[in-house]
C-alpha cells in the first residue's frame, strides 16, 4: 500500500464545479491544498480547498487501504491529488463527497507552516503575505478582487468605453496629487549637477526627470478628447509617508474621462457605476460575501443591498458644512474643523454618511482653493462668492466637483468637470503660480478643438474595502506597499 498511481483517463475537476454537480457514482479528480485532517481508527476526513471556491469538499479515506506514514503527511497546508467516487454526502452542511481510491502527496507541509493556526491576527498574516492568500479570509477577498475588475471593464465595455492605457512613467506630477517615486538610471552616489547645484538630468534615461505616476487623469483627458469615452485602470503612485488604514504608496486607480459630460451627467455615471460594481458582487460573489459577512463583517450583506437601495444624496459643499456645523453646536465632537473652506476630513465625511443622511452622499461644489487647477469653476456672484449645484450659493468661488462618500470608506471616488476654455484654464495656473514647462502637451488639448469633459478617479482598493467589509487597505492587495514595507 501507498501511493496509488493515477488514472489518467479522468481528468481533474475544480472543487468549485465538483460542488455542483448533482449526479453522483462517477469517478473524480481533484487537487489542492488541506484545511484539515481528522482521523480515527475507522476513516479519516480530509478537507480540500483548491482556491476556486471558499468551500471545501471532503475527502473521505479509509486508512487500512493507504500507507499509514504517507497519510502522516497531509497535514494542514499539505498540497495533494485524489481520485474517488463522488457521492452524496450524510454530513450537514455538504451535498456530496469523494471515497477515495488513491491520494498522492505533491508537497508536505510541517508544523512550522505559519498559517497554521486558527484565529491569526491580521497584523500577523501581513507579515506572511506569500502564505495569507492561502486563508479562508484571502481567497475570499481576492475572488471579489477579481470580480470586482471584470465588473469594471464590463461595465465600461458595454457602455461605449475604451480601455486607454496612460503611462506609467511621466514628467508630470497632475499637481498636487501627492509625493512622486522618481525614476532613474542614474549612480545616486555621483550625481552630475548643473552651475547652481541642481540635478542634471541630461545624461537620465529619458534625458529629464521623471517619477512614477500619481494619475493616469490628465493623458486620460488627451484620450476623451479623441475618442469620446475612455477608462484608465492600472497601477498609480505616491511617495506619502502615511500609516495609516487607508493609504498605500502603490494602488491601483479607476479613471474614465469623458467628453462632452456635464456635472449632473457626472454624477449620474458615478453612482450608476458604483451601484453596477456593488450589484456585480451580490450576484458573482454570493458565497464570499456571506462568509465575509459572518466571520469578518456582520452587517456586510445588509450595506450593500442598502447601497441598491436608495438614490445618492447630492449634497452641495456649502450646506454639508451647514450640517456639520450644527452637528458640532448640538455637541458632536470633531477632530478637525469643519469651516467653510476646510478640507472635509474622513471623520466629517462618515458623519454625513453614516449619522445625517444613512446613505451615500454625492458632494458638490468645493471651494477652488483646496481643489486641482483643472477644474471648471462654478458662476461667480458680485459679492465674490459663486452659484453651484442647484443654486446654492457659496460665500467664495467654487468649482464642479463631485466626491462620492460611502459609509465605513468616507471618500471612495473623486471627480469633476474639467475646465475647457484656455483662458480660464492658464488663468488659474498662473494664479497659483504653477510651473508649466510639463503640461505645454496638455495645454494643447485647450487650445486645439477644446471640449466640455469630466472625469472621476477611484482607487480600487477602497472599493474592495467597502465590498469586503475588511478594515485595513493592506488586507485587500495582495502584497502591500506602504512606508517601510515593499517585501514579497
Amino acid at each position: 500500500m501507498g501511493i496509488i498511481t493515477h488514472n489518467t483517463h479522468v481528468k481533474r475537476t475544480k472543487i468549485v464545479d465538483a460542488l455542483a454537480k448533482t449526479v453522483f457514482g462517477e469517478e473524480i479528480d481533484v487537487k489542492g491544498w488541506v484545511r484539515t485532517h481528522r482521523s480515527s481508527k475507522a476513516v479519516d476526513f480530509i478537507a480540500l480547498n483548491d482556491g476556486s471556491t471558499i468551500k471545501n469538499i471532503q475527502i473521505v479515506v479509509d486508512p487500512s487501504k493507504f500507507d499509514a506514514e504517507m497519510l502522516k503527511q497531509i497535514t494542514t497546508g499539505a498540497c495533494i491529488h485524489a481520485t474517488g467516487m463522488l457521492v452524496e454526502s450524510q454530513g450537514a452542511g455538504q451535498t456530496c463527497e469523494i471515497q477515495a481510491d488513491t491520494l498522492e502527496v505533491y508537497g508536505t507541509c510541517g508544523a512550522d507552516y505559519p498559517m497554521q493556526k486558527k484565529g491569526q491576527s491580521f497584523e500577523y498574516m501581513r507579515q506572511h503575505a506569500h502564505m495569507r492568500l492561502r486563508t479562508n479570509t484571502f481567497g475570499a477577498i481576492m475572488r471579489i478582487r477579481h470580480n470586482m475588475a471584470i465588473a469594471i471593464h464590463t461595465y465600461f465595455h458595454e457602455h461605449g468605453y475604451f480601455y486607454f492605457h496612460t503611462p506609467l512613467i511621466t514628467a508630470s506630477d497632475c499637481e498636487g496629487a501627492g509625493n512622486m517615486f522618481q525614476v532613474t538610471t542614474k549612480n545616486l552616489y555621483n550625481l552630475k549637477k548643473d552651475a547652481e547645484g541642481k540635478i542634471d538630468y541630461s545624461d537620465d534615461f529619458f534625458g529629464q526627470q521623471t517619477s512614477l505616476t500619481v494619475s493616469g487623469q490628465l493623458e486620460g483627458e488627451l484620450g476623451a478628447t479623441a475618442l469620446g469615452a475612455i477608462y484608465t485602470f492600472g497601477p498609480t503612485f505616491r511617495a506619502e509617508n502615511s500609516n495609516t488604514p487607508r493609504h498605500l504608496a502603490e494602488f491601483w486607480m479607476i479613471e474614465p474621462e469623458i467628453a462632452f459630460m456635464d456635472q449632473e451627467e457626472l454624477m449620474d455615471l458615478e453612482e450608476d457605476f458604483i451601484k453596477y460594481c456593488v450589484r456585480w458582487a451580490l450576484t458573482n460573489c454570493k458565497d464570499d460575501l456571506e462568509f465575509l459577512n459572518k466571520m469578518i463583517d456582520k452587517g456586510l450583506l445588509e450595506r450593500l443591498e442598502g447601497v441598491l437601495k436608495e438614490n445618492f444624496v447630492r449634497l452641495p459643499y456649502t450646506e454639508g458644512i451647514k450640517i456639520l456645523q450644527k452637528a458640532k453646536k448640538n455637541g458632536k465632537e470633531f477632530e478637525f474643523p469643519c469651516d467653510w473652506g476646510d478640507d472635509l476630513a474622513s471623520e466629517h465625511e462618515r458623519y454625513l454618511v453614516e449619522e445625517h443622511f444613512k446613505k451615500p452622499v454625492i458632494m458638490t461644489d468645493y471651494p477652488t482653493a483646496i481643489k486641482s487647477f483643472y477644474m471648471k469653476q462654478n458662476e461667480a456672484t458680485a459679492e465674490g462668492g459663486s452659484v453651484g449645484y442647484k443654486g446654492c450659493v457659496a460665500p467664495g468661488p467654487t468649482m464642479q466637483g463631485t466626491d462620492v462618500l460611502f459609509p465605513q470608506i468616507g471618500e471612495i471616488m473623486g471627480g469633476s468637470v474639467r475646465e475647457e476654455s484656455y483662458g480660464k484654464l492658464m488663468g488659474e495656473i498662473e494664479r497659483r503660480k504653477m510651473d508649466t514647462t510639463h503640461l505645454w502637451w496638455y495645454l494643447d488639448t485647450r487650445k486645439y478643438g477644446s471640449c466640455p469633459h469630466a472625469g472621476f478617479g477611484l482607487g480600487f482598493e477602497r472599493l474592495i474595502l467597502f465590498v469586503t467589509g475588511m478594515q485595513n487597505i493592506r488586507d485587500v492587495i495582495p502584497f502591500p506597499r506602504t512606508p517601510n514595507n515593499a517585501e514579497f
